[in-house]
């Protein structure tokens, strides 16, 4: 596969730290010999998780954002490799396959301004590629009986983990997505902003609820065209965590009511949780363990399909601390699927 960077034994060498009387995560996960016919290997191998990473903000940036999502799974293949491993982390259950890389996209990037429609148009083009490569490797790992954990890139990246599921399951799926934002503008090029928008204009998407918008950062119009769609559901950040109108639990509840019922794709934005280095930081979020419960909640779902994490745009300082988040959230999905 053209983009796929296997994850190998030299690098998972490279990262264990190893101490005495200690066993690391790293020590027991598996890999996949090669990339080729990924489908076929995976049938053969006794695990339930396949994690892989995406190295990109082309999404990001085409829809205006601030870049930096590009290196979000080196930060979590860091952290997550050296947790312990022990009877709650279940390693043995996991596959490390590697990371998706568009770096010939990436350096284009850089010679493109953002103030320029016609180098928005050009990162949007490009990002129609990388959906081809998500959707591909999301298929192929569902359609082997696996759970899909994806980390990094934009949220561009929902649109492949959709179609790729749906494809591979030949149905349409369910999305819940713990999000700020509603990432379902219109279909003008694919960015960041639209990958539920086009997932459900393409009939890969069926039933959609956004958890926590943001008021203050949804448009007029945005409202009245979600009321007006029956199949998709959403309540605000300001309705539970500020007014209280309705409680945190109460709203997982009916946002599993709405989406548990068949497949569905479990979609974590980290510019939800508040101070998080992300694509859109934000100041009043939902804090690291509201996230963590809301993954525990859906992670304990028969129906969840997979998990994206994603919008993280960790820089050299904040490196440790944004892989520790993902790999919390990784761990406590992994852990509360286990126990159904």
């Amino acid at each position: 596969m053209e983009h796929l960077k296997p994850f190998t034994s030299s690098e998972l060498k490279s990262i264990l730290k190893k101490r005495p009387k200690e066993t690391k995560f790293g020590e027991h996960i598996l890999l996949l010999p090669n990339s080729n016919d990924i489908y076929e290997q995976l049938l053969k191998i006794d695990v339930t998780y396949v994690i892989f990473g995406i190295k990109e903000d082309i999404g990001v940036f085409a829809n205006n954002g601030k870049t930096g999502a590009y290196s979000a799974w080196d930060a979590t293949i860091k952290i997550l490799l050296n947790t312990q491993s022990n009877a709650h982390t279940h390693p043995k259950k996991v596959l490390i396959l590697g990371h998706l890389e568009f770096d010939d996209f990436q350096e284009k990037l850089k010679k493109l301004d953002q103030n320029k429609k016609k180098d928005i148009l050009k990162a949007r083009k490009k990002v129609t590629q990388i959906d081809e490569s998500v959707s591909y490797l999301v298929s192929q790992i569902v359609r082997a009986g696996k759970i899909p954990i994806i980390i990094g890139g934009g949220h561009n990246n929902a649109y492949g983990n959709i179609k790729g599921t749906a494809l591979a399951l030949k149905k349409s799926i369910n999305a819940v997505n713990f999000d700020a934002h509603h990432d379902f503008r219109a279909e003008e090029g694919r960015h960041s902003g639209n990958g539920f928008s086009y997932a459900f204009a393409e009939g890969f998407l069926k039933n959609y609820f956004i958890f926590g918008l943001h008021e203050n950062y949804t448009s007029d119009t945005i409202f009245k065209t979600l009321k007006k769609l029956k199949t998709i559901q959403y309540n605000t950040f300001e309705s539970m965590m500020v007014r209280q109108d309705t409680s945190f639990n109460t709203e997982m509840e009916t946002a599993l009511a709405h989406v548990g019922d068949k497949n569905f794709g479990l979609e974590i934005d980290c510019d939800a949780i508040q101070d998080i280095p992300s694509s859109a930081m934000t100041p009043s979020g939902f804090s690291v363990n509201k996230a963590r419960a809301f993954v525990n909640h859906f992670g304990k779902q028969y129906n969840v399909s997979y998990l994206h994490i994603c919008e993280a745009a960790p820089t050299p300082e904040t490196e440790t601390q944004v892989g520790k988040l993902i790999s919390y959230l990784i761990t406590d999905f992994i852990r509360a699927h286990e126990s159904i």
